[in-house]
């Protein structure tokens, strides 16, 4: 890997969950446990938030909103500098408000979102999209697990051939 140390994952999991998601977090868990178990990783933690966040809102101005969105605008900084995307996992819609009959704007957040850092510095986001390439949080793992480089730093890397 690229890094001086070895990562540290965040884990996002949203609650209320369908019942194939839950299915599907529990195993990015345990796949997290191993990597940790095998000191492929630093540590990890898993962060539950809900399924929508509001700028506007009164939850947003509290101490875990102003975390999530800060965290949100940190991993759209890391896809515009890595040219990547998040918008198919990070979308906005509009919700009624049933008290005062005004809709809002609100982001909708994945069901699972994964972190990288290497330090302070944040290496990886998933999942992701690269041009049609989705890369999804298990691949990162499964990687990590192979002490490969992130698919967006591999696919970055130029070789120079010479007769």
């Amino acid at each position: 890997m690229t890094g001086t140390q070895t990562p540290r994952i965040e884990l996002y999991v949203r609650s209320l969950l369908p019942d194939g998601a839950h299915n599907r977090q529990e195993a990015v868990i345990e796949r997290l446990q191993e990597l940790d178990a095998e000191d492929e990783i630093e540590d990890f933690s898993v962060i539950v938030w809900g399924k929508q966040i509001a700028r506007e809102s009164a939850g947003a101005r509290t101490e875990e909103g102003e975390y999530i969105l800060n965290r949100v605008a940190e991993f759209k900084q890391w896809a515009l500098s890595n040219n990547v995307s998040l918008e198919s996992f990070y979308q906005r819609q509009t919700v009624e408000n049933d008290v005062t009959d005004e809709p809002y704007s609100a982001m909708v957040l994945p069901v699972m979102g994964l972190a990288e850092y290497d330090g302070e510095e944040l290496r990886h986001v998933a999942p992701c999209t690269e041009g049609e390439e989705v890369h999804t949080i298990m691949d990162r793992l499964d990687r990590l697990g192979r002490g490969e480089p992130t698919a967006i730093e591999q696919s970055s890397d130029v070789s120079i051939l010479s007769d």
